[in-house]
C-alpha cells in the first residue's frame, strides 16, 4: 500500500507546483501531502524532521514571493492601491489564462499580465497618470515574475526532497531476523 500512497503523493505535489505558478498556496499543498503520507505510512519514510524542513522552506517561499512582489511595485513608485490591484490581478490573470492549453507558460503569462493590469488599474483609480500607472504595472509584474520563479524553485526543492526521503523502500523491524532464524534454522539441541 505505501507504493499507492507514494504515487498519490507524487500527483498531489505536482498539483502543488502547478498552483504555485498561479500564486496560490501550492507549497502548503506539498507540505500537507507529505504530512498525510507520513501519517498513512506510520512515519516509516517521512519523519517530523523532514516535515519541519518542508515547513521552513514553504514559509521561506511565501516570504520570498511577497518580498519580490512588494519590491517590484515599490521600486516603481506604487501605492497601496497599486499593490492590491497587482495582487488581485495576478490571481485572476493566472486563473483566467490557465485554460489555454500551454499549462505552465500560459499561467505564468496570465499572472504577469494580470499583475500588470491590476497594478495599473489600481494606480489609475488613485488619480495617477496613465504612463506612471503603466510604469508601476511593469515594476509589479517584474517583481511578481521573479517572486513566482523563486517560490517555484523552492517548491522544486520540496518536491525532490519529499520524493527522495519518502520513497517506499522495504522497512524491516528489529525482530524480523530473529523470527526468520527461529523458523528456518534447524535446532542444534541434542534430542533425547
Amino acid at each position: 500500500m505505501p507504493v499507492v500512497y507514494y504515487i498519490i503523493l507524487f500527483f498531489v505535489m505536482l498539483a502543488g507546483l502547478v498552483i504555485t505558478i498561479m500564486t496560490l498556496p501550492g507549497l502548503w499543498l506539498i507540505l500537507a501531502g507529505a504530512a498525510i503520507y507520513a501519517w498513512l505510512t506510520h512515519w516509516h519514510y517521512i519523519g517530523w524532521k523532514t516535515l519541519v524542513v518542508l515547513l521552513v522552506i514553504a514559509g521561506l517561499g511565501e516570504i520570498v514571493e511577497l518580498g519580490f512582489s512588494a519590491s517590484g511595485a515599490k521600486q516603481s513608485g506604487g501605492t497601496r492601491r497599486g499593490a492590491w490591484g497587482a495582487l488581485i490581478g495576478g490571481v485572476v490573470g493566472g486563473l483566467f489564462l490557465s485554460v489555454i492549453p500551454i499549462p505552465i507558460i500560459s499561467t505564468l503569462i496570465g499572472v504577469c499580465l494580470g499583475t500588470f493590469l491590476g497594478a495599473m488599474i489600481g494606480e489609475l483609480s488613485g488619480g495617477r497618470e496613465a504612463l506612471d500607472s503603466a510604469f508601476v504595472g511593469v515594476g509589479a509584474a517584474k517583481g511578481r515574475l521573479l517572486g513566482t520563479l523563486a517560490k517555484l524553485a523552492l517548491g522544486g526543492i520540496m518536491f525532490a526532497t519529499t520524493l527522495v526521503v519518502g520513497f517506499p523502500h522495504p522497512v524491516h523491524s528489529a525482530t524480523t531476523p530473529a523470527r526468520i532464524n527461529a523458523v528456518t534454522m534447524p535446532s542444534t539441541a541434542p534430542s533425547k
